[in-house]
């Protein structure tokens, strides 16, 4: 199995920032694209920003510019740092991976927990 443990998020002013970090542990596993998700209370959870293995990166249209997606694969680290926020960006952000078990085929879905982003006016 592969845990996903999320830190970072609170609360901040418009135009603060934040920083996001997701942490993967679990052994025999390659993990591939890392992800942030997003999910406003009565919305859907949608898509911010993507990272494949090689630092291929693509963002929300909502983000860009304002959010950087990184990653450290030594650490196994997704990051998510998010600047000029606005009060658009209150949700609850969900850090996802696709990881393959080594010597299987096929990737699955690992999601980690939520940590609320509140940002006010």
């Amino acid at each position: 199995q592969v845990q996903l443990v999320v830190t970072g998020g609170g609360l901040v002013q418009a135009g603060g920032s934040l920083r996001l970090s997701c942490a993967a542990s679990g052994s025999g596993f390659k993990i591939n694209t890392m992800s942030w998700y997003r999910q406003a209370p009565g919305r859907e959870r949608d898509l911010v920003a993507a990272i494949t293995r090689d630092g291929s990166t693509n963002y929300a249209d909502s983000v860009k510019g304002r959010f950087t997606i990184s990653r450290d694969n030594a650490e196994k680290t997704m990051y998510l740092q998010m600047n000029s926020l606005e009060p658009e960006d209150t949700a609850v952000y969900y850090c996802n991976c696709k990881a393959v078990r080594i010597g299987f085929i096929g990737s699955r879905d690992y999601w980690g927990q939520g940590t609320q982003v509140t940002v006010s006016s």
